[in-house]
C-alpha cells in the first residue's frame, strides 16, 4: 500500500470514506449529525489539513489521513478494509514523515482510542464536547 498525496477533486470521494467509516464506527452519531457534519468537513475540514490517502489496486481511495500542526485530525477507513493495516500504515506515516504526535479521539469509539494506544498513543485528558461543542467526549492523546 502506497501513502499518496490527495488532490482537491479527491474530495467528494473521501467523503464517501468517511461517511462509510463513521457509520460503520460511530453508532452514537445520529443522522442529523452526519448530516451536519458533511458539508464542514468537505469545505473547512479537507483544506485545513495535510491530507493523505491510500487506494485499492482499482484506484479508488479506501483510507484518508488529516494532519495539522502535529496533529491527527482525521483517518477514516472504508469498513471493508478495516483490520488490513490501512490505518497503521497511514498513522505510521503521520508520525514518521508529518512528525504527528497527537490525535483527539471520539470516546464512545472504543476501537479507535484502543488502536491508538496499541499505537502508543497515551490518553493525557478529556473534553465532555466535541469541537463543535456536541456532547461527544474527546479523548486528547500523545505519543
Amino acid at each position: 500500500m502506497i501513502v499518496e498525496n490527495v488532490l482537491p477533486e479527491y474530495y467528494a470521494e473521501m467523503l464517501d470514506v468517511w461517511e462509510n467509516s463513521v457509520r460503520a464506527t460511530h453508532d452514537f452519531i445520529t443522522e442529523e449529525d452526519i448530516e451536519f457534519f458533511k458539508p464542514i468537513i468537505i469545505e473547512q475540514g479537507f483544506p485545513a489539513v495535510t491530507l493523505k490517502c491510500i487506494k485499492d489496486k482499482t484506484g479508488f481511495i479506501i483510507g484518508f489521513l488529516g494532519t495539522h500542526d502535529l496533529k491527527v485530525e482525521m483517518l477514516f477507513v472504508l469498513d471493508r478494509f478495516r483490520g488490513e493495516g490501512v490505518g497503521k500504515i497511514l498513522l505510521q506515516y503521520a508520525i514518521d514523515h508529518l512528525k504527528a504526535n497527537s490525535v483527539d479521539v471520539n470516546e464512545q469509539n472504543p476501537l479507535a482510542v484502543g488502536f491508538y494506544e496499541y499505537m502508543g498513543f497515551k490518553v493525557i485528558s478529556r473534553s465532555p464536547l466535541d469541537d463543535m461543542g456536541k456532547p461527544f467526549p474527546i479523548l486528547h492523546m500523545k505519543l
